[in-house]
């Protein structure tokens, strides 16, 4: 007799491959399968709301698995982040219905990019967590760019180009650019029901280029319009990105670790804070 659960995982990317596995690389799905085997004493799959790449944070991955009946929230997060390498962290783990199952389930998926526009973005405590750009931006331009992106639209043009998909549409519920503390720079966030391989980083990229004037800010229509990615500007690099949370119908929570309601709006709290 097992149960689902839903962790909810923090990690700084620098030192892994991404999430999915991959031969003779470290993983963090890897590394979180290899905690759970430990503890249950066999194979325990681990799904992610999303994959990231190479050098990707997360603030709040969303990862479901099964456990032994005899297993709780709580003591799985204890024992989780006890034997997690350090830089991984378990901010919190919740039973799930049968069945659930953290990508198929998401209604939405959350990201962050941040870039650092001043000189001390270079420092070694800043640069493997943002775009050390070290160049002022057009912040007009940049959120003026944001707002084109709302709504559901063809994105293969921001996305490398891979395995052919049923279709490369997504739904863009917010978008937007602000200002970070202390005159650190601007943050991307954006919101959608599913993401493209490279597409936040590809729409960053492009972006910038715009708020550098190097590009017309019509080029962000112009190349939705496209069916390649040749006159996209290049990916932006991946330690600005963050994936910050996954939001999932209410029906999957079971209740007795709190409603379901209060722990979808937790992870929104999370993002928007974020």
């Amino acid at each position: 007799m097992s149960r689902t659960f839903l962790a909810t995982l923090h990690f700084d990317g620098t030192g892994f491959v991404g999430w999915q596995r991959q031969p003779a690389s470290r993983s963090v799905q890897l590394e979180f399968e290899r905690v759970l085997e430990r503890l249950f004493g066999q194979r325990a799959p681990a799904l992610a709301a999303g994959r990231t790449d190479a050098g990707v944070h997360a603030l709040g991955l969303g990862v479901s698995f099964s456990a032994p009946a005899a297993w709780d929230g709580v003591a799985l997060r204890r024992a989780l982040n006890a034997l997690l390498p350090p830089d991984c962290w378990t901010e919190r783990v919740v039973p799930m219905r049968t069945g659930f199952h953290a990508r198929k389930c998401a209604r939405s998926r959350r990201y962050r990019y941040d870039i650092g526009t001043d000189a001390a973005a270079s420092s070694p405590f800043r640069r493997p967590f943002e775009w050390a750009l070290g160049r002022p931006l057009d912040f007009g331009a940049l959120r003026a760019a944001a707002t084109l992106l709302h709504g559901e639209h063809d994105f293969r043009a921001y996305a490398v180009k891979g395995q052919p998909k049923p279709h490369y549409r997504c739904r863009v519920a917010s978008a937007e650019w602000l200002d970070r503390p202390a005159g650190h720079g601007v943050s991307f966030q954006v919101e959608a029901d599913r993401f493209l391989h490279h597409m936040v980083r590809m729409l960053v990229g492009t972006m910038v280029d715009v708020g550098l004037g190097r590009r017309p800010l019509s080029d962000i229509e112009m190349l939705l319009e496209h069916r390649d990615n040749q006159g996209t500007s290049p990916p932006a690099p991946p330690q600005g990105l963050y994936f910050v949370s996954a939001t999932y119908p209410s029906e999957y929570f079971l209740t007795d670790a709190g409603t379901g309601e209060l722990v979808v709006e937790a992870l929104d709290t999370a993002a928007r804070d974020a």
